[in-house]
C-alpha cells in the first residue's frame, strides 16, 4: 500500500495539477444507490451525496499531501501576505493571519478579487514543511506586534515617497511633515507599513530554509540519532507512526478511483521535489531577489498565470476564497 500512496501522491501533485475541482465535485456513477435507490444526478439527493463524497476526498487528499506544500497568497491591496497548507484559501485561515493594526486592517467582508496567488514551495518531507510553516507563520506575527524601531520610524525616503506629486500642495506639506523626520510613524502609517509583507515574507521563506539546511539535505533526526531517549517517548512515537501509517492507507483507498479520473487529464510535468532539494514556484520572478542570497539546495520554477483563483462559494462546503491557480508553468 506504500507503493500506492506514492503514486497517489505523484498523481496529485498540487504543484502541477488543481486536482481540487475534481475533488469537490467527484463524478459519480449514476447507478450508485443513493439512500436506497438510484437517483437522478439532478435529483437534491444525488447533489447531497456528491459534495459529502467531495468532502471525504477532500480530506484524504490533505492527509496525504499535509505539509509538502506551502502556498502563499497576497493582497493586491494591502500588501498583506497569507500562508496556507492547501492550495485553496479558506476564510477562516485568512482572518487567523490578519493583526488588528486599527480601523479597518482587518476586513470584515473578504474581497475574493484582491487576494491572489504570490509563491509556493514545496518539499519532499511533510514534518519539514510544517516546521517551515510554523516559522514563516511565527515570523510574520512577531514582525507585526513587535515591529523594528527601524521599520516604524519617519525616513527621508518615506518622506520623499509620501510627499504629494502637485508642486502647488507641496509647501503646505513640507511645513507639516519635515519636522516629523526620525520619529514614530502615525498610527496609520504604521498599519500601512505593517501591512506590507511582500518583500519581508520572501526574505523569511530564505532565512527560514537556511535554518533548516540540515534536515533537508541530511534528513530529521531518527530514533538512533537521539530525537527520543527516553522509553515512554520511543513507544509514543512508534504508536503514532503506525496510527499514521494506518491512517494514510485509509486515504489512499478512498482516493483510488480519483486517480484514474485524474489519469486521462495530465500532461504537465509531475515530478515532485527530490529529498534533497526545496521547490519554490513564483508568479513573478522577480520577486526572488527580495531575498539577498538563496541557499543551494532550492530550484525555482514558474507558475502558470491563470484566472482561476476568483470562485464563489460551494453549498455545504468551506467558504473558499482562492484556489486552483497554483500551477507549475511547462518548461520551454
Amino acid at each position: 500500500m506504500a507503493s500506492n500512496t506514492k503514486t497517489f501522491q505523484r498523481v496529485l501533485d498540487s504543484t502541477a495539477l488543481a486536482a481540487t475541482k475534481f475533488v469537490r465535485r467527484p463524478p459519480i456513477d449514476p447507478k450508485t444507490p443513493i439512500q436506497g435507490k438510484v437517483r437522478q444526478p439532478s435529483s437534491n439527493a444525488y447533489k447531497d451525496h456528491q459534495d459529502k463524497e467531495g468532502r471525504r476526498l477532500q480530506k484524504a487528499l490533505n492527509s496525504i499531501t499535509h505539509g509538502q506544500n506551502i502556498f502563499v497568497y497576497h493582497n493586491l491591496r494591502t500588501k498583506q501576505v497569507v500562508y496556507s497548507l492547501t492550495r485553496y484559501l479558506e476564510k477562516n485561515n485568512l482572518i487567523k493571519q490578519c493583526v488588528y493594526h486599527g480601523k479597518k486592517t482587518v476586513p470584515a467582508e473578504i474581497r475574493k478579487d484582491l487576494w491572489v496567488p504570490y509563491f509556493s514551495v514545496h518539499f519532499a518531507e511533510k514534518q519539514i514543511g510544517l516546521n517551515v510553516y510554523n516559522h514563516l507563520r511565527q515570523f510574520a506575527l512577531l514582525r507585526q506586534l513587535s515591529p523594528p524601531k527601524e521599520m516604524i520610524t519617519v525616513t527621508k525616503e518615506y518622506l520623499d515617497h509620501m510627499r504629494p506629486a502637485d508642486p502647488r500642495d507641496q509647501k503646505e506639506w513640507n511645513e507639516h511633515n519635515m519636522g516629523r523626520l526620525g520619529q514614530i510613524m502615525k498610527k496609520k502609517e504604521r498599519a500601512r507599513v505593517l501591512m506590507n509583507q511582500k518583500a519581508t515574507s520572501i526574505a523569511d521563506v530564505a532565512f527560514v530554509l537556511q535554518k533548516h539546511m540540515r534536515d533537508i539535505t541530511i534528513g530529521l533526526p531518527g530514533f538512533a540519532k537521539g530525537g527520543y531517549k527516553t522509553l515512554k517517548a520511543r513507544k509514543r512515537r512508534r504508536a503514532a507512526l503506525s496510527a499514521e501509517e494506518k491512517l494514510a492507507e485509509e486515504r489512499a483507498e478512498q482516493i483510488a478511483s480519483l486517480e484514474e479520473q485524474l489519469d486521462a487529464v495530465i500532461s504537465a510535468d509531475l515530478s515532485k521535489p527530490e529529498s534533497k532539494t526545496v521547490k519554490i514556484l513564483w508568479q513573478d520572478m522577480y520577486d526572488a531577489q527580495h531575498a539577498k542570497n538563496w541557499p543551494h539546495f532550492i530550484t525555482h520554477g514558474q507558475l502558470r498565470w491563470t484566472r482561476n483563483h476568483i470562485i464563489g462559494q460551494e453549498e455545504g462546503a468551506a467558504e473558499i476564497v482562492a484556489d486552483g491557480s497554483f500551477e507549475e508553468a511547462p518548461r520551454q
